[in-house]
């Protein structure tokens, strides 16, 4: 593997730094707001649905995230939910937008030895102004040598980024925290893919994987070990 690879692509959200428990923490305290006009059992299931009926028209990302929240509290309530809970709702978009940015354990240790080997670069999907937001306030950018943000993280959008840095599928390893976004698109290019799990997983992005059909499929359980497997 370490004589074929040249470009290491890292995933950005819950790969590098923290980013889906506090959607959950902001859709916690939306059900709460929504309570009552449905229990909060079922408020996460139901805003759920609407992401997903939503998600070709807005993409991924706390904007998208902010308009389903508002647009089920109007669904919830038959609409009448009173203006001073929209308000409410879009300041809990507002703050998940300005959440601090939280490395995860090893990250930049990780990066600092890989990057006189290997060319690094970050592939993430979601909001673009968010995405470049976290990333500067991260203070990883100096490590990459391109950055790609995306509007969706399959085959076609993988091989769009291979053609861009005009490498081969065996030349490239993909790591990131969801088998769904991050690793089977990746594997089916015939390209390299590392599976970092993360604790907290978007609904979306559940994914299983049969392992022994892939040989250039690892799990590793933190950062710090890319370098051995590599």
């Amino acid at each position: 593997m370490k004589n074929k690879i040249k470009v290491i692509c890292f995933d950005a959200d819950d790969t590098l730094w923290v980013n889906e428990p506090y959607f959950r923490e902001i859709e916690r305290k939306f059900c709460i707001l929504l309570n009552d006009y449905m229990a909060p059992e079922h408020c996460q299931a139901e805003l759920f649905k609407v992401e997903m009926q939503n998600l070709e028209l807005y993409g991924y990302g706390v904007k998208g995230f902010m308009l389903s929240m508002i647009e089920a509290a109007v669904k919830f309530s038959n609409s009448k939910i009173p203006n001073d809970t929209i308000s409410e709702i879009i300041n809990l978009g507002k703050n998940l937008l300005d959440e601090p940015i939280e490395l995860l354990d090893e990250v930049e240790n990780a990066l600092q030895s890989l990057q006189n080997d290997y060319r690094l670069i970050m592939a993430t999907k979601g909001d673009l102004l968010d995405q470049e937001r976290k990333l500067r306030k991260s203070k990883l950018e100096s490590y990459f040598h391109h950055i790609e943000i995306m509007s969706d993280k399959k085959i076609y959008n993988y091989q769009k980024l291979l053609n861009h840095l005009d490498i081969a599928p065996d030349e490239f390893v993909m790591v990131g925290n969801s088998i769904k976004s991050d690793i089977l698109p990746v594997l089916e290019l015939g390209a390299y893919a590392v599976h970092v799990p993360y604790h907290t997983v978007w609904q979306h992005e559940h994914a299983e994987i049969d392992a022994a059909r892939y040989k250039r499929f690892k799990t590793i359980s933190k950062l710090s070990e890319l370098k051995q497997i590599l």
